[in-house]
């Protein structure tokens, strides 16, 4: 059995197009992430983006150097399909989200490659086209109306709204959307930004404007409010920052605080987001990925995935149509749908890559 040789993170820097921000201050102006390279023994290999969110995560470039520094010397030497062995040495390791994600999901394409099999052989789909939203960041009306219009010129048909620095405008900004934009459909991300006596006339007035949902209107802490607030039934909810892992899941589950799961592989990996997605699945949720503002290669990543059966809500794949250039083929929109043909002919881009490398 191949057995894990090296690990090696290679960070990148690949520019946007404009920056994204959302909740009460955060900011991204490019994408500053690292590509992990895990070989085994047999030379195959796996890659995966790692995306460092520090006012997320906390996670910075220099945090995932040293939580690997960690993590490596108990990783090299097993079998890289000993999941039970591999998972018990992530969990081990609290925190660090993204760093674990890609090494689980590096070491699934290193296992496959190490098969003589691609990922999309792997992760057979279940359904042969999903949804694809695009995340449209806070900002004046004239930069949020030309990035719209770029997305949906490369067939976006859904926008995910990043709502919540100013409430009073954010109507507004839904409004000119809507009437630029009538074939696109509209769900808000709150990022944890109203406060509970003010929550369910928000929710009210969005569901009356006809926003498909809204993501974590309120603060993960107040669990009591939150899920008083999904009882209502005033627009469906999506768990995002409540549902890290599989631990926040089941406690989310319990309380019945969401409608729709928002998996994220970039930060559980692949076997947690399995996981994650069989118990939503289980418990009648709704599911979508999200790719956690990754370039094209992250989406691709996290694309195969959203094929899965239970997904059903628009997935968040398009983020990488703000960088500047890339370096994985990812396949064209047709009419805000991906389909699972076109993924196929994905992949990693060497020489792009080396580009972008620092």
């Amino acid at each position: 059995m191949a057995v894990i040789k090296r690990i090696t993170p290679r960070p990148f820097r690949l520019p946007l197009r404009a920056a994204l921000r959302w909740g009460k201050s955060s900011e991204l102006a490019a994408l500053e992430h690292l590509l992990l390279e895990v070989e085994l023994s047999d030379g195959s290999i796996g890659r995966a983006e790692i995306p460092p969110r520090p006012t997320i995560y906390g996670e910075t470039v220099s945090t995932v150097r040293a939580a690997l520094d960690y993590l490596t010397p108990q990783l090299l030497g097993l079998e890289a399909e000993d999941t039970e062995a591999v998972q018990q040495v992530l969990n081990g390791f609290p925190g660090h989200l993204t760093t674990k994600g890609g090494l689980d999901i590096a070491l699934w394409e290193a296992w496959a490659h190490s098969e003589g099999q691609e990922l999309p052989q792997v992760l057979r789909p279940q359904q042969h086209r999903v949804r694809v939203s695009y995340i449209l960041g806070i900002a004046d009306e004239a930069e949020m109306l030309t990035d719209a219009q770029a997305v949906y010129q490369a067939g976006v048909r859904v926008l995910k709204v990043k709502v919540g620095r100013d409430l009073k405008g954010d109507l507004q900004r839904l409004q000119t959307l809507r009437e630029s934009f009538p074939e696109i459909e509209l769900y808000a991300d709150a990022n944890e930004t109203l406060k509970a006596d003010q929550a369910s006339e928000y929710l009210k007035t969005w569901a009356e404007a006809g926003l498909l949902y809204v993501e974590e209107p309120l603060p993960i802490e107040q669990v009591s409010a939150r899920q008083a607030l999904r009882a209502k039934g005033l627009l469906p909810i999506i768990a995002d920052d409540s549902a890290f892992t599989l631990r926040d899941l089941q406690r989310e589950l319990e309380l019945n605080t969401f409608d729709i799961l928002n998996i994220k592989p970039a930060r559980s990996g692949y076997t947690a987001s399995l996981q994650m997605l069989e118990r939503a699945r289980a418990a009648g949720k709704g599911v979508m990925l999200g790719s956690q503002a990754l370039s094209s290669f992250g989406a691709y990543q996290t694309a195969l995935l959203a094929f899965q059966g239970g997904v059903s809500a628009p997935n968040e794949l398009a983020f990488h149509l703000k960088a500047e250039g890339g370096f994985c083929n990812f396949p064209a929109l047709r009419e805000g749908w991906l389909y699972w043909g076109d993924l196929e002919g994905c992949h990693f881009q060497p020489e792009a890559f080396e580009r972008y490398a620092l």
